[in-house]
C-alpha cells in the first residue's frame, strides 16, 4: 500500500507539472468529449467529476455536470474486471468529484488516489425508475445543479410512461408474458409493465433454482449482459434477452431504456 501511494503522489506531481506546461502553449479549443479532460472550465463551469463506469458518469451528466470522465471503457462489458491504468488515478487525483460503486473491486484503489480536495461519493446503481430518478437528483444536490437535474427526470418519467405504453401494446395476445429476471435486471420487466414470475442472482443458477424458474413456465428471460454466465434456462424453451445495465461512451442513460424497450418488443413479436 505504500508504494501505491508514492506512485498516486508521484503521477500527481507529473500531472501538475504538465499543467503549468500547457499553460505557456496554445490552445487549440474545448474539447467535446465527454471523457476528455483537457477542455478549458470556463467552457463548461461547473465540478471535474471522474467515474468509474460509464453507468455513474451517465448519472453524473443526467444529474447537470459538464466535466464528466468514465474510467472502464464501455466496450467492457464487465467494468469490475477492469485494471486502473496510472493515467486513471491521475485522473482520480485531479477531481472534484470521484463517483464508485462499493462492489467495485477497485473501489480501494479510487479512494487513495483521490486527493483531500475531492469528495468521494459512493453511487447506487439502479436502473429502476425509482432509485435512478431519486440518484439522479442526490447528486443534483452535490453539484449544485439541482435544475438540471429535475429536467432530466422530467424527461426520464416522460421517457419511461412512453416506452412502458409502447411495450404493453406489445404483449402477445395482449397479456403479459411470463418472465424471470436477474436480480439487476428486474426494472426492465417493471418497465414492460411485468412482474416477474421468479429472479436469479449474480452466480449461475444451481439445479434447485434451475427446477424452480422452469417450473413457471416463462417465455421470456431477462439476463444481465454486464454478468452473464451463459444460457440459464437450457431446454426451457425460454427465448434469452441480455439487456444491458451501463449506458454507451455517450454516457445517454436514456438510450439504456430505450435498447431494452426495443429488444423486449422484438421479442415480444416475435422477430
Amino acid at each position: 500500500m505504500a508504494r501505491f501511494r508514492v506512485l498516486c503522489r508521484s503521477l500527481v506531481a507529473l500531472s501538475a507539472a504538465a499543467l503549468l506546461l500547457s499553460g505557456c502553449g496554445s490552445s487549440s479549443g474545448p474539447s467535446t468529449d465527454t471523457a476528455d479532460q483537457s477542455a478549458s472550465p470556463a467552457a463548461a463551469p461547473g465540478p471535474v467529476v471522474v467515474a468509474t463506469s460509464t453507468w455513474e458518469a451517465a448519472l453524473a451528466e443526467a444529474a447537470g455536470a459538464r466535466h464528466v470522465k468514465s474510467i472502464v471503457p464501455a466496450s467492457i462489458k464487465h467494468a469490475p474486471d477492469y485494471e486502473l491504468k496510472p493515467s486513471d488515478l491521475i485522473a482520480i487525483a485531479n477531481a472534484d468529484y470521484v463517483l464508485y460503486a462499493s462492489f467495485e473491486p477497485f473501489a480501494g484503489k479510487v479512494k487513495e488516489a483521490a486527493s483531500a480536495k475531492a469528495k468521494l461519493v459512493e453511487v447506487t446503481l439502479d436502473n429502476g425508475r425509482t432509485a435512478a430518478s431519486a440518484e439522479v437528483t442526490r447528486l443534483g444536490k452535490l453539484f449544485g445543479t439541482e435544475q438540471d437535474a429535475a429536467r432530466w427526470n422530467r424527461s426520464f418519467s416522460e421517457r419511461w410512461e412512453e416506452l412502458q405504453q409502447e411495450l404493453k401494446a406489445s404483449w402477445p395476445g395482449g397479456q403479459p408474458p411470463v418472465v424471470v429476471a436477474q436480480v439487476f435486471t428486474t426494472w426492465a420487466a417493471d418497465l414492460a409493465g411485468i412482474t416477474p414470475a421468479g429472479t436469479y442472482g449474480r452466480e449461475q443458477v444451481t439445479p434447485a433454482q434451475l427446477s424452480e424458474l422452469s417450473a413457471k413456465k416463462p417465455a421470456f428471460v431477462l439476463d444481465n449482459e454486464n454478468m452473464s454466465t451463459g444460457t440459464v434456462l437450457p431446454d426451457s424453451g425460454a427465448k434469452q434477452l441480455d439487456i444491458a445495465n451501463y449506458p454507451g461512451d455517450d454516457l445517454d442513460l436514456l438510450a439504456v431504456y430505450t435498447k431494452a424497450a426495443e429488444q423486449l418488443k422484438n421479442a415480444f413479436s416475435g422477430s
